[in-house]
Formats: C-alpha cells, structure tokens, sequence
C-alpha cells in the first residue's frame, strides 16, 4: 500500500441519503487502498451526513466537508483544494465504481505516464438495476474531439496533478466536468481511454425530463462564455452535440 500513489476521490453530495452508501462501500471495496474519499455535502436536508458521519466513525480515509448551497462545481473545487493525492479521481453520490477501477486505471496511468484517463461505464436504473447499457469509449481523445460531445464519463475520470497541478472546475451550474476536461485538453494533448467497464453510472428518472431542453442552454454556456468560441461556433457545436447524442443512443 506504501507504494501506492495517494488517490484522491471527489465526490459531491446533496440530498443523496438514497444512495450514498452503496457510493461510499464501492470505494472501501477497492483492491486499490491507498485512497482518501473527499466528500463536500451541498446544504443537504435529509439524512447524508449523518450517514457519511458514521462511515468516517469506521474508516479515516473518508473525510466530510460542508457548504451551503454552491452547486456541483463548487462541490467539487472544494474537495479538490483539500486534496492531498497525486491522482484526482471523480465519484458522484449515487454512482458506483467496479472493485479493481483504481487499481487498473492507476496502473494503466503509471505504466504511460498519462496526465488525464478515462474507462468505459455501464448503466443502471435508479432503482440499481443493470440495464445491459455498456457506454464503450474512444482510445484516444483530443480537445478538437471533445468540442464536438463529451467522451468522458466523469466517474471514469482520473487526472494527475504530478502532470497538470490541481485543474478546478469553471463555476458554471452545469455540465461542469465537460468544461474541466475542456481546460485539461488544454494542457496536454490527449486524454486516453481504458476500454474496460469499471465503473456503473445511475440514471435519476427526476432527471430525464429537463436534461434535453436544459442540455442546449448548458452547452450553450460552456462553448460561448467559457470556451469563448463565436457565435456560429457555439451554435455549430452545441448542434454537433445534439446530433452526436442522436446517433449514439
């Protein structure tokens, strides 16, 4: 374990009382252990920190932080600036990662020398169901090729702060983890892909019915205020990824 590099795991929580066990035990079942979950609860009003509370009672690796209200990206840059890992690896608190994710991501890092990764994911319902959804990936990812969708799965993600420094979040409501990678592709090349299935992503039913109209003003955002792109660009890429969700359902 001595040998292993620290990994840092960031996960923001609001009101995920539901699920955020099941989060929290697919990291304490890790073959990778040298780890710490870095958890920023965003003014939740059910149960979460209590339940976090009782993790941390059993395992010091687990550590809470609280603010008010934020938002996701807020969350998450707040983790991160209390980060002490090489590796800045994302978990939501309803998703769930397969036991050997670090283990194998970090050593397909290591072994390349990699600043940025991702894997492939699967999919379940709400409730925990597999849907028989393997979100397959590129090998290789450039920011060109990340203009036109996002190709990384942020609970696949894993970046090294030996390679980049500490990269944050840009301060926008949504699709925040798209603009990171974004600023990431930046700074080094390529992201690179493990085309193994390490990690399962949970589909919130509450969710679905804005996420498509709520997508094109997001991105919208992201490409005209934070990428800074023209206005036929923006329109050009926030179109592109419509028609990129549309032929890979």
């Amino acid at each position: 374990m001595t040998n292993q590099p620290l990994v840092s795991i960031i996960t923001p929580s609001y009101n995920s009382e539901n699920f955020i066990s099941e989060t929290i035990n697919s990291v304490l079942k890790q073959t990778y252990q040298n780890w710490e979950l870095l958890i920023t609860d965003d003014g939740s009003t059910d149960s979460s920190t209590k339940i976090i509370k009782n993790f941390i009672e059993q395992d010091s690796r687990i550590q809470l932080f609280t603010i008010q209200n934020g938002g996701a990206a807020v969350a998450r840059n707040n983790s991160i600036k209390n980060a002490k890992g090489i590796y800045i690896a994302f978990l939501d608190s309803d998703d769930l990662w397969l036991p050997t994710k670090l283990e194998k991501q970090i050593a397909f890092m290591e072994r390349n020398k990699y600043a940025i990764s991702y894997t492939s994911y699967q999919r379940m319902s709400e409730i925990g169901m597999l849907l028989n959804d393997e979100v397959s990936i590129f090998k290789r990812v450039s920011y060109a090729d990340m203009l036109t969708s996002n190709k990384i799965g942020c609970l696949t993600a894993i970046y090294s702060t030996e390679i980049l420094g500490k990269v944050y979040m840009p301060l926008i409501r949504k699709r925040q983890d798209y603009a990171l990678w974004l600023k990431i592709l930046k700074r080094t090349p390529y992201a690179f892909g493990l085309d193994e299935v390490l990690a399962t992503y949970r589909i919130r039913e509450a969710s679905l019915s804005a996420k498509k109209t709520e997508m094109l003003k997001w991105n919208w955002l992201l490409f005209r205020k934070v990428e800074k792109k023209s206005v036929l660009s923006s329109f050009y890429y926030v179109l592109y990824n419509v028609y990129y969700k549309l032929m890979h359902k």
